[in-house]
């Protein structure tokens, strides 16, 4: 404040400045959310390719398993990605290995087709076999 109780009048032309750099900031603040987004959905794809590949290997290595590596592996995993998941098994005489193949979901449509996320996961055969 002035001396004698009278503000100080602000200049014109700063007049909606923060409006402008704030609309000149949105579009790269959303673009860094899709992409942590993304990011998120690509590490929970090779999260998801882990665990079925371990519950695939475990279930190949059985002797008599009550149902098929595949299915165990896709019965690990989400649903909603369970369905494009894809195994394939290396089997030995004293170990079995499954590698699971998961595509990466993309948040916008055509950005990462192709992308997959791929774990594999090794069991000893079980004694009884």
């Amino acid at each position: 404040m002035r001396p004698g109780g009278a503000r100080a009048a602000k200049p014109r032309h700063d007049r909606g400045s923060a409006v402008l750099e704030y609309v000149g900031l949105l579009p790269v603040l959303l673009i860094v959310g899709v992409l942590v987004i993304q990011l998120g959905l690509t590490v929970f794809a090779v999260q998801q390719a882990g665990t079925a590949s371990r519950a695939a290997a475990r279930m190949a290595s059985y002797e008599d398993p009550d149902r098929s590596y595949g299915q165990a592996g896709r019965d690990a995993m989400s649903t909603w990605l369970a369905d494009r998941a894809s195994f394939a098994l290396d089997a030995g005489s004293e170990e079995v290995t499954v590698t699971a193949t998961v595509p990466v979901p993309s948040l916008i449509p055509g950005l990462l087709d192709g992308m997959t996320a791929t774990r594999s996961a090794t069991m000893p055969v079980d004694d009884d076999r």
